[in-house]
């Protein structure tokens, strides 16, 4: 099947997407809760900041996103282009939002392994301008929480962080960043 997972979801053409201007901030309480996500639909250049799982060294690479909702914003899909040193990498985030709990759950793709059994999603939401997303998931026999961090956000630029904890969220090791620069 070809096509983007955009496209084979039936998900609206690009063209479509909000512009900067019409982008609510998270800062402002009416874009909480099923909004939370519009700040990011749109085309973005993104630079990462990656620590090697081997060495503990932090590479640097660039990459594009793209962001459309899609279940009448319900729900949103992220598609990355990642510029690698090693070459081209894709990656998605399908995120979906419970209108009981009023919490955003995430799932992540990753084209270098796209047949893994994906990771439990993390969850959470946004609040004073912050999104905060966990996830519990066994790492060689240990429980490793996972937190999500979206921060920084204004209509041209946002900031997200992965980082995980070894000791239920007593201390955290960031080891992945992503700085958002929305393309006009």
């Amino acid at each position: 099947m070809a096509g983007t997972l955009a496209s084979v979801l039936g998900l609206a053409t690009l063209s479509a997407l909000a512009t900067p201007q019409d982008v609510p901030s998270v800062t402002n309480p009416a874009s909480r809760g099923i909004h939370g996500f519009d700040f990011e639909y749109g085309h973005w250049r993104v630079h990462h900041r990656a620590k090697s799982a081997r060495d503990g060294t932090w590479k640097e690479f660039d990459g594009t996103c793209t962001t459309q909702p899609f279940m009448a914003g319900q729900g949103d899909i992220e598609e990355h282009v990642f510029s690698r040193p090693t070459g081209v990498t894709y990656g998605t985030a399908i995120r979906a939002f419970d209108l009981k709990s009023e919490e955003w759950a995430i799932w992540w793709i990753d084209s270098r392994y796209p047949h893994l059994a994906l990771d439990p999603p993390v969850k959470g939401r946004f609040e004073h301008g912050v999104g905060t997303f966990y996830s519990d998931s066994p790492v060689n026999g240990k429980t490793v929480r996972t937190r999500f961090t979206w921060s920084q956000i204004t209509p041209t630029s946002a900031r997200w962080e992965q980082a995980s904890s070894e000791d239920a969220g007593k201390t955290w090791d960031t080891n992945w960043i992503m700085e958002f620069r929305r393309i006009p």
